[in-house]
This record gives C-alpha cells, structure tokens and sequence, in this order.
C-alpha cells in the first residue's frame, strides 16, 4: 500500500506549461465562437493556466505530524471538510464533504494534517469513489492503523449542469478494520454524525 501511495504522490509532481495552456484556452474561446481579444476575454486564457497550474501543482505542506497519544483505541472524527475536485471523465467540478473517523494506536495525527491529505488527493482528475480510498490509504501508511473510515458526500456538476441537469448529492466511504467489521463502532460513528 505504500508503494502506491507514493506513485500517486509522484504522479502529482507534475508541473504545468502555462503558456501552452494560455494558447489551448484562446483556441477553445475560438472554437465555441468568441473573441479571445474582446475585452471581457483578454486575461480570460492567462487567468486559465493559473488556475490549472494552481490546481495541479497544489502543495499541501508537511502531512504526516503525530503525536503520542495518551489513550489506545480511542476514536477520533474529523468532519465538515469540504474540498473541491474535477470528474476525470467531463473535467467538471464536483465538492466533496468530507468525514474520517480512526482508532488511535499509539499516535494522533495532527488535526490540520486530515484537510491537507483530502486536499492533496482531490486536486487532481478524480472520482469520488477513488478520493475517499486514496484519503483513507494515506491516513492508514502515516498512522499505522486499519482501522478507519473515511466517508463523502459529494454534488458533481458533471450532473448538475450536463447531461440529466438534476442536482444531487452521492455518498461514498469505506470502512476497514474495526468500522468494518463491528456493527457498534459504525453505530457509535453515525451517532456522532447524527445519522440514524
């Protein structure tokens, strides 16, 4: 599990030709019929290659800080973390709200350190499904622990804008370890968020 989860992590050291960018945007203004040189458009293929380069070479900082923990088979949630991402199949955006929940063993991930792993894995081409498992494989290699949950709530304006145009949300998780295969620790866990 570690080995892939640092071909991911070099797979996202990717970096951005944003002149290319800046060209490509002017062609898919002409293409859909604009002028790229009116004045509502001129910056429009600059601003483009930032935000892509800002979107695909996200740094999200040092994410592996524990600390020892006083207690063992404690459970800790961290929830309410929105990120944004792109559906790798129509490069629309989609949010992702976002709940996980593990049993300390030994140490505790530090608190900031669950955004900026869901930030790193949802700034990228993705799915829903593969984000809440990419999440949930790196806070296992850093912790050591199996047990965990990692769950998603997410609206894909791939849906909401295109195609049937009906917003909706979709739920993804995986549960390992104790959240799999005890039926109280995922009732103390939907407790906690208020799901009956």
């Amino acid at each position: 599990m570690v080995k892939a989860v640092w071909e991911r992590q070099e797979a996202a050291d990717v970096s951005v030709d944003a002149a290319r960018l800046e060209e490509l945007a002017r062609q898919i203004l002409i293409e859909i019929g604009e002028d790229p040189t009116r004045e509502g458009l001129r910056e429009t293929p600059r601003r483009y290659a930032k935000w892509w380069k800002e979107f695909v070479e996200y740094d999200a900082g040092k994410v592996d800080t524990l600390f020892e923990s006083s207690t063992l088979g404690q459970t800790v949630m961290v929830s309410g973390m929105t990120v944004w991402s792109l559906c790798e199949h129509h490069l629309l955006p989609f949010s992702c709200d976002l709940t996980v929940a593990y049993k300390s063993g030994g140490v505790l991930l530090g608190l900031s350190k669950f955004a900026r792993i869901a930030h790193k894995h949802a700034h990228k081409l993705q799915v829903q499904e593969r984000l809440v498992v990419d999440i949930a494989d790196e806070i296992s290699d850093i912790t050591g622990t199996n047990d965990l949950a990692v769950m998603g709530r997410g609206e894909h304006l791939c849906m909401t804008m295109r195609g049937i145009r009906t917003p909706s949300t979709m739920s993804s998780s995986i549960f390992r370890g104790v959240f799999d295969q005890s039926e109280r620790a995922r009732a103390e866990l939907f407790a906690q968020l208020g799901v009956k």
